[in-house]
C-alpha cells in the first residue's frame, strides 16, 4: 500500500478489524518510516475533525462491509484529503465499486484494489479469524460462518492457493464451512486460477475432536504467556501485577518486532529463564561499556548505538517482568503439581491412580479452583465410559470445596460439547504403549519430560496425512477437487479455535519435514479460559442428552 502510492506524507484510514490486522505485522515506528504519519479510524467520531489536510494522500484499508462502504461514500462526498488510494481486505462487489464511483464527485480516488488480508497473521505459519465464539447450540452462528468463509478465502488468495478441500466427516460445522468455501472458489474461479505446481490441501477440523489440548497448562513461552496472562492481538496486559510501572502496563509480544521473543517463542520454561539471564548479562555489559565517554568520538559512537541500547533496555525489562510473573504464578498456584496430573490424564489410561491424584489435589487449598475443575473435566472426558467413573463423586467434593457453580456446570457442558458421542477419533481410548519416565525441566531443547508428554491430536492427523493414510471415509473431499498426489502445501483450519500448543506441533513438523509447508488457522486462538467461554456459549439452551446420569448439577 505504502509503496504503490505516490511519495509524500500519508494518512492511513482503517476500520476496527483492519487496525488489528496491521498492528499484528507492523509496529507504529515502522509505519512512520513509510511516510505514514497519522493513523485514523473511519468509524471514529473524531475522524471528521481532520479538516484542511488536502495536501495529504489518504491510504484507505477496509473490510468490504456494507457499513464501511456507507462510511466511505460519506468520506468521498466531502473529501478531507487530496487523493485516496483504496484497498479492500477481501473481494468487493462490483455494485459497491459503482456506488463509490458515484460518490467520488471530486475525483479524488486514484486507485481501488483488493489486498487479501482479511485475517490476523499471528506467526509465520499461524493465523486467526479473531472470533471469540462461533457457535450457538452446537451449530454455526451464521455471522461467524460468513466471517470465517471470508477469512479463509483471503488466506487462500493471499497465498495464491486453489486447494482441494477435505473435512472431518462427523462434523456438520466442518462440512458447512468447506461447502461454502468451495462455492466461493467456483463463483470466483478467475481469481483462483493460479496454475500451481504443488497439490495444495485445505483440511477442516472440529475443535470438539480434541477438547483436551485447550484445557492443559502450557510450558513453552508463547503458549504459557497466553494461558497465564492472555495474549490479545500480540498484546499482554500487565496492569494488574503489583509494582509494574505505567510504561509496562501493556506490552507487545511480536516475533516480527522482538528478536528475543522470536528466538524463545517455542522454548520451554527452563530454557527461557536461562536466556533471560543471558539477555540481562548482555545488557549489563553494554551499559558498562558506555559509562566512559571522554571524547567527541565516544559521544558519536554512543549516540549511534543508543537506539539499539534503548531497545535492548526496554526488551530486558519487558521479558524480566513477564517471566517473573509467570514464575510467581507457577509457584503460587502449584502449577507444576497440577500440570503433572493433567499430562498423566491426557496421555495415559490409569483410572484409579488418576482418581486418587485428583482427590488429593482437591484437598490442597493452594491450588486454584479453576485448575481443580479443569482436572475433573479432563478426567470426565477420558473416563466418561469407564465402569467405575466417579464424576458425580468428584463434583460433590468440588461443591464441598466451594468451587463456583459456573465451573461445575462447565464439567457437564464439556461432556455435552465434546464427549465421546461428538468425537470422531478414539484418541482417549487407546492405551499409550510408551511408559513415561519422570524427568523435570532441563535447559536442553527437545528433552522430553513429565510436563510435555501430551501430543495434540493434530500431530497424529498430520502424520497420517503426509503418509497418504488419511481415510477418505473419515475426511471426505468437498466437490470435485480431488488430489492425485500427496499434498505438500497444507492449510489446517480448526473450527472452534486452535491453540499455541498445536501451533508448536505444526512448527516442529515443518522444521523436521522441509518438503512440506503447513499453515494452521482457527476461528480464534484459545487458552483454557477462552475455550471454556466458547464451550459455555456453544451449549447454551442445549437439552442435556449425554449427561443425564450427572443429576447433582442444577441447570437453569
Amino acid at each position: 500500500m505504502t509503496e504503490e502510492s505516490e511519495p509524500g506524507m500519508k494518512i492511513l484510514l482503517m476500520d476496527k478489524e483492519t487496525t488489528s490486522v496491521i498492528s499484528m505485522v507492523y509496529g507504529q515506528s515502522e509505519i512512520q518510516q513509510k511516510e505514514v504519519f497519522l493513523l485514523e479510524r473511519l468509524d471514529s467520531p473524531n475522524q471528521s475533525n481532520s479538516l484542511g489536510l488536502r495536501y495529504l494522500k489518504c491510504l484507505v484499508f477496509l473490510r468490504p462491509t456494507q457499513e464501511n462502504i456507507g462510511l466511505l461514500c460519506n468520506e468521498l462526498r466531502y473529501p478531507k484529503y487530496g487523493a485516496y488510494y483504496i484497498y479492500f481486505s477481501n473481494i468487493v462487489a462490483k455494485a459497491d465499486i459503482k456506488i463509490l464511483a458515484e460518490h467520488d464527485e471530486q475525483e479524488v480516488v486514484k486507485e481501488v484494489q483488493e489486498l487479501y488480508m482479511d485475517y490476523l497473521a499471528v506467526n509465520p505459519h499461524l493465523f486467526s479469524i479473531g472470533l471469540p465464539t462461533c457457535m450457538n447450540s452446537l451449530s454455526w452462528n451464521p455471522t461467524a460462518l460468513q466471517r470465517t468463509v471470508q477469512g479463509i478465502v483471503a488466506v487462500l488468495l493471499s497465498l495464491k492457493k486453489s486447494p482441494a478441500i477435505r473435512y472431518q466427516a462427523n462434523s456438520k460445522l466442518c462440512k458447512d464451512l468447506g461447502t461454502r468455501i468451495d462455492e466461493v472458489m467456483n463463483k470466483e474461479s478467475s481469481l483462483f486460477a493460479f496454475g500451481q505446481n504443488s497439490h495444495p490441501l485445505l483440511l477442516i477440523l472440529d475443535r470438539r475432536d480434541d477438547p483436551m489440548t485447550p484445557l492443559l497448562n502450557q510450558w513453552t513461552y508463547q503458549a504459557m504467556v497466553h494461558e497465564l496472562l492472555t495474549i490479545n492481538n500480540n498484546r499482554v496486559n500487565l496492569s494488574g501485577i503489583p509494582g509494574v510501572g505505567k510504561e509496562l502496563s501493556e506490552v507487545v509480544l511480536s516475533a516480527e518486532q522482538d528478536p528475543f521473543y522470536a528466538k524463545n517463542i517455542f522454548l520451554n520454561y527452563g530454557e527461557i529463564g536461562q536466556n533471560i539471564k543471558q539477555l540481562m548479562d548482555q545488557f549489563q555489559a553494554k551499559a558498562k561499556s558506555h559509562q566512559k565517554i571522554e571524547s567527541i568520538a565516544d559521544m558519536k559512537n554512543f549516540v549511534e548505538a543508543y537506539p539499539q541500547f534503548k531497545k535492548l533496555s526496554g526488551n530486558v525489562t519487558k521479558h524480566v517482568t513477564v517471566v517473573g510473573e509467570l514464575s510467581s504464578m507457577v509457584n503460587k498456584y502449584h502449577l507444576l503439581d497440577v500440570s503433572e496430573i493433567e499430562q498423566e490424564i491426557s496421555s495415559h489410561n490409569d483410572h484409579s491412580s488418576h482418581l486418587q491424584s485428583i482427590k488429593k489435589l482437591i484437598n490442597n487449598d493452594k491450588v486454584r479452583n479453576t485448575d481443580i475443575a479443569k482436572l475433573v473435566m479432563l478426567y470426565a472426558l477420558r473416563y466418561q465410559n469407564h465402569s467405575n467413573n466417579d464424576v458425580v463423586g468428584l463434583i460433590e467434593l468440588l461443591k464441598k470445596r466451594g468451587v463456583s457453580e459456573r465451573l461445575i456446570k462447565n464439567i457437564v457442558n464439556i461432556l455435552e460439547y465434546a464427549g465421546s458421542h461428538a468425537r470422531q477419533s478414539d484418541f482417549l481410548n487407546v492405551e499409550n504403549a510408551l511408559q513415561s519416565t519422570k524427568r523435570f525441566f532441563k535447559g536442553l531443547s527437545g528433552v522430553d519430560n513429565v510436563y510435555t508428554q501430551h501430543k495434540p491430536l493434530i500431530h497424529e492427523t498430520l502424520e497420517e496425512l503426509v503418509k497418504g493414510r488419511l481415510k477418505d471415509s473419515l475426511y471426505p473431499y468437498v466437490g470435485n477437487h480431488f488430489l492425485n498426489g500427496r499434498p505438500q502445501d497444507i492449510i489446517i483450519f480448526m473450527v472452534g479455535g486452535t491453540t499455541y500448543e498445536e501451533s508448536l506441533t505444526v512448527h516442529s513438523f515443518n522444521k523436521s519435514n522441509p518438503s512440506f509447508n503447513i499453515a494452521l488457522g482457527g476461528t480464534t486462538i484459545h487458552n483454557s479460559t477462552s475455550f471454556l467461554a466458547e464451550v459455555e456459549q456453544a451449549t447454551r439452551n442445549l437439552p442435556r442428552k449425554h449427561t443425564r446420569n450427572i443429576r447433582n448439577v442444577r441447570f437453569d
